[in-house]
This record gives C-alpha cells, structure tokens and sequence, in this order.
C-alpha cells in the first residue's frame, strides 16, 4: 500500500511522520537537529530517500543536511556519511557554515548591493537558507533560496553552489526591501514542462520568472496592489508572501500577498484578485489540490499587525473554482480561543487519492485531512513553531 512521508521543519529541529496509505495512524520520530532551527525539508521527487534539509542558527551559522535513506540517517553534503553534525554552543560563530558557494567567479566579491530603509547600499549579506527545492528529474540538483534574496543551485548534492546570478544583478536589485521576516527568497516553483523555465517570490521584492535557465530574470508583479506603494504600476516591491501552481498547468499561478488572493493564467505576466468572500485576504499559504487543478487553499490571517486566524478560529478556506468563491473548512479544527499562525511553507498536498492536505502552526501542532479538506485531525501536538511542511508520498 502507498504511504506517505510528512517532513515538519521547527524552531527547535526536525521531525518526520509516517503513515500508510489510510493516514490514520502516524509514527513520529524526531526531534532531528535539536535545538537548530529547521527552516525547510524536502525530498526529491525522483528519489524519496534523498532529502534536503537546511539547519540554521543566527549564531551558529548555515549548514545544508542530507538524508540518503529516507530521514533515518543525516549527513552535511562533503562530509563521510554518519559524520554527527555540531551541536549548538560546540563551536564559534560561523565555523559551522557549510554552505559553500562562489558570489563572484572573478572577484569572489557581492555582486551588487541592495538598499536598507535609511536608503543606504549595503552589501548583498547570507543570512540563511528559506527554502531548498530539489529537481523534478535529478536528485543531485538542489535550489536554495536565501537571505539576502539569493537564488543558488547545487549539481553535486550540497556539496558546492553556484549562484544563480541574473537575479541579484536584476536592474531593480537596489530598490528591493525586507519585509518582517527579511529579505527572504522563500518560493522555488520549476515549470515540470519547461526546464528552462523557474517561478520565485521574494519578501519584499516581488514575483519573479526565468525562461533561460536563470541566466535573464522578469518581475511578474503586473496587477498587484501595494498600501504602502504610490505607483500602481510599480515593477518592484510587493511583499508576496507564496505562489502556488499545479504541475498540469504551469500557466496558472495562485498567490497569496501580504494582502490579497491573486490569480495568474499567463505565466505572471498579468495579476487579478481571487479573494472573493474571504473573512480576510492576508495570510501566508497557498496550495494546490494534487489532482484538481482549480481547486485551492488558503488559511486567512487576521491582518497584518495581528498574526492569528480571525475570530479565535482555525479555519481552512477551500474555492473549488479557482477563487473568488470560498467555502470554511472546520471539521476537526479549534473554533474557538485558538491564536495559531500557520507560516508560508508550512502546508502542502500528497498525491493519494483522497488528496491529502497538511499544515503546521505556530503552536505545534499538525493537522492532516485525508480527504481534501473536508475533515481534519491533528497527527502531532505540542512541537515547537512549525516553521515548514512538505509531504512525500511513497509508493
């Protein structure tokens, strides 16, 4: 029977949850990483026992880990396999950062520099990996997405990277600004019919697409409406907070803003609002139903200075259409006195059929449905903040 593999990225580590094709019952094992902060997992769509991780730590620094038999075992990517990783506090700043990779073939040097809020330029900094996304044809290639708005990409497993340059050295690179969280690539989408072609947000520059492989890049912001930009036509500077696509129709792109439910069916090259009867158009997550590609999911936040779901409810908003009509989904989920936020990588989808869909809070727990959203059941409770979520099924 199928099964399936959840990957729950933490504040406080890693952990993974199995269950057979039912999903009824869930083994959890973890915390992997303790302590560290586990910003994002994900395994490879061609082999479901390479998995990537980023461990992170303000103080400790960036390492990339590896998994090469499903999460039982972990590895930094140059190191002998079973190498234990540090342990937080066993080393100084910065010695752990395995994260290797060449800003400039020529120079070593930034690229370019980007502009703080006192309008100064400041170099291009790494902070941390947001998001790791793993080839749909290649288990050795891997793309990160950093802070400070980088895009890399490994062909050797981890072991080295190369910069994605075209991006930081975009024409519009100095106008781009941190939102909250920073100034974070945090969405990879590949194009699964057009390998040449690669969709990223960056909080808060925008959307963003390739159609050479990397090397040129176009802001895809055109219909996006910004409170705080004068220009509604400004090419730069929205805070995107997702973007979403299903693999049989890499045209159409959902997002959702800082504000706003949006729709694309051209590739990004045009936005118009999906939002529809939403309670309210903030939140962090979008996703697609694995099997129906006009079916979409949304958690809506209460605003933008209050980070919990309206009304002390946890509620899953599904549209069946597309958008702009939307149905609560309650069944199994808190409805009251419940103050969760859930964070831009932390839902996703299997492929089963039922379609299952998961997503992680801020509070820690999990929530899973095995039947696309109709009813819902926490499989974990009391983790530390779910920062990231991604699913495996296994055949």
């Amino acid at each position: 029977m199928s099964g399936v593999r959840v990957l729950v990225g933490t504040r406080k580590g890693a952990f993974i949850l199995t269950s057979d094709g039912k999903r009824e019952k869930w083994e959890v094992t973890g915390p992997h990483f303790a302590g560290w902060e586990m910003y994002h997992l994900k395994g490879s769509p061609v082999d479901p026992n390479r998995i990537y991780a980023s461990q992170t730590s303000g103080w400790f620094g960036q390492i990339i880990q590896r998994s090469d038999d499903g999460g039982k075992t972990w590895h930094q990517p140059g190191t002998p396999p079973g190498a234990p990783p540090p342990e937080p506090g066993a080393m100084p700043k910065g010695e752990s950062n395995k994260f290797v990779y060449d800003t400039s073939a020529e120079t070593g040097k930034p690229l370019t520099t980007h502009q703080f809020y006192d309008g100064t330029q400041h170099p291009w900094e790494f902070k941390r990996v947001w998001h790791l996304e793993p080839s749909l044809t290649d288990p050795s290639v891997v793309y990160a997405g950093i802070e400070d708005a980088g895009l890399f990409r490994s062909n050797n497993g981890g072991e080295s990277w190369q910069e994605l340059s075209g991006l930081r050295g975009h024409g519009t690179g100095p106008q781009w600004q941190p939102g909250a969280g920073g100034l974070c690539l945090h969405t990879i989408l590949l194009d699964p019919k057009n390998p040449q072609r690669i969709f990223i947000a960056i909080s808060s520059a925008g959307a963003f697409r390739t159609d050479d492989g990397g090397k040129s890049w176009k802001p895809i912001n055109q219909g996006l409406r910004s409170q705080y930009i004068p220009d509604p036509k400004a090419e730069v500077g929205h805070c995107v907070h997702r973007i979403a696509m299903h693999p049989s129709k890499p045209n159409t792109l959902f997002m959702q803003k800082h504000w706003d439910v949006m729709r694309s069916d051209d590739g990004g090259d045009q936005w118009r609002e999906v939002s529809g009867d939403l309670p309210t158009d903030f939140g962090f997550v979008i996703d697609v139903h694995a099997h129906e590609p006009e079916t979409i999911y949304v958690v809506p936040i209460k605003s933008d200075s209050e980070h919990f779901v309206p009304d002390g409810k946890l509620r899953v908003y599904r549209s069946k259409t597309g958008g702009n009509e939307w149905e609560a989904l309650t069944k199994g989920l808190p409805q009251k006195d419940c103050y969760v936020n859930i964070l831009r990588d932390a839902m996703a989808v299997d492929s089963l059929d039922k379609c299952g869909v998961y997503f992680g809070t801020t509070g820690g727990q999990v929530y899973a449905s095995n039947d696309a959203g109709d009813s819902w059941n926490a499989i974990v409770r009391d983790l530390p903040a779910v920062l990231s979520v991604e699913v495996q099924t296994l055949k």
